[in-house]
Order: structure tokens, then C-alpha cells, then sequence
């Protein structure tokens, strides 16, 4: 057993290691509490969380790259289109040299 100055040494490190674990119960505490308020707040306010606004970012993006395919895909067959249709639509040098007919 201490006895003298040692022993109140002892008790003031022991009375510090408490206050100490003490401070740290409190600081999780008002931890939990600022979450728990914060994300109240947070909810109220509808704002996204960012695994909502991840994956509907990732949606975008490969709508946009299907779009980009689908564009490419039109502009070939419109182009394919165009081709036979040009071929189509061309007269034959004696309809063009033809008289234009009279309207009625």
C-alpha cells in the first residue's frame, strides 16, 4: 500500500484515467447525437445519398453511350437508305430533256 506522496500521485492519475474515460463516454455520446440530427436534417431536406447519385450517374453515362451507338446506327442506314433511294429517284436522260406539260 502507498503511503505519503506517492499515494496521491496514485490517486490524481486515477482520478485523470477516470475523467478521462469519462470525456471520451461523452464525446461518443454528443457524437451519436450530432449523427442522429444531422442526418434528420439531412432527410428532411431530401437530399441524395451518394450511392443513389453514383448509380443514376452510371445510368446516365450508358444512356448517353447507347445513344451514341443508336445515332451512328441512324445515320448508316439513312445513309444506306439514301443510296438506293438517290438511285431510285434519278431520271432517265429523255424524261429530263421532255417538254413539261401544260396545266389545265
Amino acid at each position: 500500500m502507498s503511503t505519503g506522496p506517492n499515494r496521491i500521485l496514485d490517486e490524481f492519475a486515477k482520478l485523470v484515467t477516470d475523467a478521462a474515460g469519462a470525456a471520451q463516454g461523452v464525446r461518443r455520446e454528443v457524437e451519436t447525437a450530432f449523427r442522429a440530427q444531422a442526418e434528420r436534417l439531412l432527410n428532411s431536406m431530401e437530399i441524395v445519398q451518394r450511392e443513389e447519385f453514383e448509380a443514376v450517374r452510371e445510368m446516365a453515362a450508358k444512356a448517353r453511350e447507347e445513344n451514341a451507338r443508336l445515332t451512328a446506327r441512324i445515320e448508316a442506314l439513312e445513309a444506306q437508305l439514301g443510296g438506293s433511294v438517290a438511285a431510285k429517284t434519278e431520271k432517265p436522260a429523255s424524261a429530263a430533256t421532255a417538254k413539261p406539260r401544260a396545266k389545265k
